[in-house]
């Protein structure tokens, strides 16, 4: 089998997989910019009856902001078909200790996200250091965080992502933010978001399809891909984000699939670019 039929092969298994997790930054679009073929293929999900669920690893916006950003865009899209890692970082906490108290760095989409599970504001004696996202960090929100983590606070953070993509290029993301905090106390934080386990298993209790039967689709190797493969789903990279071909060399496990972007999967013709990765060929040999 050569690799254009390889590739045949597993994009027709990908089309029929019945569940799909999508990441959006990188996937969906940049910043305010809808990425191409996006439109198509959400039209594609509708059209063929698949479940799919929005699966980001950002905190700032809760789903109904998400819902009106993608309408804004153009994308009509039920507030169902939202879960963020702000929801599952507020889950996690009220988990461990309802009705507790965190000290919050981050945007509206976790506050509130926090405040719906029960968990108030403190920023003098809180349970919990809790980061994520936002437009508004600075020094003294690092100096506030250390003291209380050094007073016994815990430390926790929505995500992962050391960067993210925008209109502007690869911007500092949830990982970079908590980094001082970390080395300043010497305390490691929890992250909760992909490749988080806890939130794979939530993103498919709500997408009822079971792990054999669903995709997930991410431009981040190192979160989206990792989570889909350890969590037994097929894997579908898109090369509109983070993630390039040169930088997945870095890495020890592969996607099951590669794509320009989400077009190529409702696009009968997919362009050149777009190739199957496996062992042994090499993926130089397919671009032009």
């Amino acid at each position: 089998m050569d690799s254009n039929e390889k590739y045949e092969l597993l994009l027709t298994q990908l089309r029929a997989k019945e569940g799909f997790i999508c990441d959006m930054d990188g996937v969906i679009y940049h910043g305010n910019n809808l990425l191409p073929g996006v439109r198509e293929f959400v039209n594609w999900l509708y059209e063929e009856k698949k479940s799919f669920l929005f699966l980001t690893n950002a905190s700032e916006r809760s789903p109904k902001e998400l819902q009106q950003k993608l309408l804004r865009l153009g994308l009509e899209v039920d507030e169902s078909h939202f879960y963020t890692s702000a929801l599952a970082t507020a889950k996690f906490i009220h988990s461990q200790a309802p009705g507790c108290s965190a000290y919050v760095i981050g945007g509206p989409g976790l506050v509130n996200a926090l405040y719906d599970a029960g968990i108030t504001m403190n920023d003098v004696n809180p349970d919990y250091v809790v980061v994520g996202e936002t437009n508004s960090y600075n020094y003294n929100m690092i100096l506030k965080a250390v003291s209380l983590i050094n007073q016994g606070a815990r430390l926790i953070a929505t995500n992962s992502d050391l960067t993210g993509p925008s209109d502007f290029g690869i911007i500092p993301a949830c990982r970079a933010l908590v980094a001082p905090i970390e080395l300043a106390t010497g305390k490691k934080a929890y992250f909760v978001g992909k490749p988080n386990p806890l939130m794979m298993r939530t993103g498919l209790r709500l997408l009822d399809v079971h792990s054999e039967d669903a995709a997930m689709i991410g431009d981040r190797m190192d979160t989206d891909i990792v989570a889909g493969m350890e969590s037994g789903l097929m894997t579908a990279l898109v090369l509109s984000g983070v993630s390039t071909l040169e930088n997945i060399k870095e890495f020890s496990y592969r996607p099951s699939i590669i794509l320009n972007g989400v077009g190529d999967i409702p696009n009968k013709c997919y362009t050149s670019r777009t190739a199957a990765l496996g062992s042994p060929f090499s993926l130089a040999q397919h671009l032009t």
